[in-house]
Parts: structure tokens; sequence; C-alpha cells
């Protein structure tokens, strides 16, 4: 044998043993790295562009813009349309038909059972601006991640509901979803009947 056969034969006799220490270890499922930005909030009433005022008032998000949903007034849709989350806002004056609008909102949560491991709910008081609800938060991997409802019992009933434009996967939207969570519980404590 010549010696470039010897020192070839060597060298890959290290290589085998080198490779076949270390075990192969199957990578787990990453996800794509989402940079945050800070939160920060401007009042918002409706009184933009061609957009009519409305019957409330709350900080929003710098980060999301507003659409007027089409075919209902005072309907709102909140969308970040860089993580493709919108909240959907519907807003009904109640004439004697509150239990009818609680109802209807309760249906919307907990049509998500099928899904959701759990659905924590948390009372919401201001008595100062007659602000009184409830905030849902959704585990598991369901299509909405947090609803609520605001109302004054007498003349207002707002409801809230977010959405993801992807599939539902709770450990991929996690860091965007509680972006956004953050943004809807800023907005609930500045709400203002108007």
């Amino acid at each position: 044998m010549t010696s470039k056969h010897c020192i070839f034969g060597v060298v890959l006799s290290l290589f085998c043993v080198v490779s076949c220490t270390k075990p192969s270890v199957p990578k787990e499922y990453g996800y794509f790295r989402i940079d945050l930005p800070e939160h920060t909030y401007r009042e918002y009433s409706g009184k933009e562009g061609d957009v009519p005022s409305l019957p409330y008032s709350f900080l929003l998000s710098r980060e999301a813009i507003v659409r007027m949903h089409e075919g209902e007034k005072d309907w709102i849709d909140i969308c970040y349309p860089q993580w493709k989350a919108t909240i959907h806002c519907s807003y009904k004056p109640v004439h004697n038909n509150l239990k009818a609008l609680s109802d209807d909102a309760m249906e919307f949560v907990y049509k998500h059972t099928i899904r959701a491991s759990a659905i924590p709910e948390r009372a919401y008081t201001n008595e100062e601006a007659q602000v009184f609800g409830l905030t849902f938060d959704f585990a598991g991997n369901t299509a909405t991640t947090m609803q609520f409802v605001l109302t004054d019992s007498v003349h207002h009933f707002f409801r809230g509901a977010v959405y993801f434009s992807a599939v539902p996967n709770e450990d991929s939207i996690a860091p965007v979803a509680a972006f956004v969570r953050e943004d809807m519980l800023t907005l609930i404590e500045s709400f203002r009947w108007r």
C-alpha cells in the first residue's frame, strides 16, 4: 500500500469514529422569530377621514388600523396586517334586550369549547365610566385567543373577538397573541361611552 492510501485510510477511520460517537437527535419544529415593537397608543373615537364618530372611544395601538365593518353601523375591525390578526368589534344599542345580546355573545364564546382546553373568564368593572364586562381567554388550538363583552347595562353593548388568519397553532402565534391581548386589555381599560 502506498503512503497516500494509508493516510486516506487513517483519515477515513477517524472520520467514522468521530461521526459515530454522537447520536443524532431530531430537532424540534421551529417558528420564525417575531420582533414585536413597544406598545404605544392613541385615542380613537372614529373621527378619521370618512369614518363617522362612534358611540364609544378607547386607546388604539399604533400598530393597528381600523376598518369600518360593511353593512353594520358602528361595527369596526381592528387589524394588524403585519401579523394577520383582526379584532372583530360589534356594537349594538340596548333596547330592553340586554339578556338576548348577552346570550348571543356567550353562544359565540362557547362555540369554541370543542377545541379549547379551557376558557377562563374574568369580570371587569369601571364604575366611574359605567363600563362593565367579561373577558374570555382561550387555551388550546382555537380560532380565537381572546374575546370580551362590555356594556353599561342600559344603552350600549360592545363585543370584541381576536382572530388570526392562520392555522390555529397555540405555540406559533403565542408571541403575537400575547401582544394583541395586552392591546385588548388596554382597549377595555380605556373604553368610554360617548
